[in-house]
């Protein structure tokens, strides 16, 4: 059984050539892997030309670069679309995952397990996000997220209509709300490694902050576009 990567970039120049060297390695059985998709919202850092080149030196899977309209739910979804595997796994390209991933994912789906993600720690050793990586372990919605990655078959993915549109910020947590509801998500016992380079850029604790408000809000029925505005305002600026 095969998977598909597929990884959203904007401006992703300093990670994206280092990750797909990695994944190439990493992977248990090559073979595995039936490609790895880089959906493009826009680059202008030369993240486009990194990917060609990698792609162009490799022969031991398929890397493509697509482009789409700029947000992270419209690019997965375009990748999806295209994506030729049984199985999907979502990326951010800032996270890598563990040793032989694709083993670990493939025996899940063989399980009847069909969507799932790993554990998470940071590459920071900071104690409140050694505290949030040590919550990863737990089977609860509240303590999922996108840079825990995310794998789910090609089938049920299409079952449940992909990721929210609306959603620019938030996206991985409602999908895997829907799935959820759906009993329908595993967490692999491995660790997921992801960059704390927002919370070195902000401060853990400013961060942390702007995180849960952002949760709160959705939680007490705030609109994706919120999300955004409040997002925006205060994680991205």
């Amino acid at each position: 059984m095969k998977v598909s990567i597929i990884i959203p970039i904007l401006n992703e120049a300093a990670t994206i050539g280092k990750l797909l060297s990695y994944l190439i390695e990493a992977a248990a059985n090559i073979e595995n892997i039936e490609e790895i998709i880089i959906v493009d919202g826009g680059s202008v850092d030369g993240s486009s030309d990194i990917v060609d080149v990698i792609s162009r030196r490799t022969n031991q899977t398929s890397i493509k670069l697509i482009s789409s309209k700029k947000g992270r739910a419209i690019q997965l979804n375009a990748g999806a679309k295209i994506a030729n595997a049984p199985i999907l796994y979502f990326l951010h390209a800032d996270s890598y995952p563990p040793k032989h991933f694709d083993r670990y994912i493939t025996e899940e789906v063989e399980k009847g397990n069909n969507a799932g993600c790993f554990r998470m720690k940071f590459d920071y050793n900071h104690w409140w996000l050694r505290f949030l990586s040590w919550l990863t372990q737990f089977e609860s919605k509240r303590c999922r997220g996108g840079d825990q990655s995310q794998f789910i078959t090609k089938e049920l993915f299409e079952e449940i209509d992909g990721y929210d549109e609306s959603y620019v910020v938030y996206e991985d947590n409602e999908l895997v709300d829907r799935l959820f509801a759906l009993k329908e998500f595993v967490i692999i016992p491995k660790y997921v490694i992801t960059s704390a380079r927002r919370y070195r850029e902000i401060g853990v604790w400013r961060l942390q902050y702007h995180f849960l408000n952002i949760h709160m809000r959705k939680w007490l029925g705030a609109s994706s576009e919120d999300l955004y505005r409040y997002y925006k305002e205060k994680v991205v600026n």
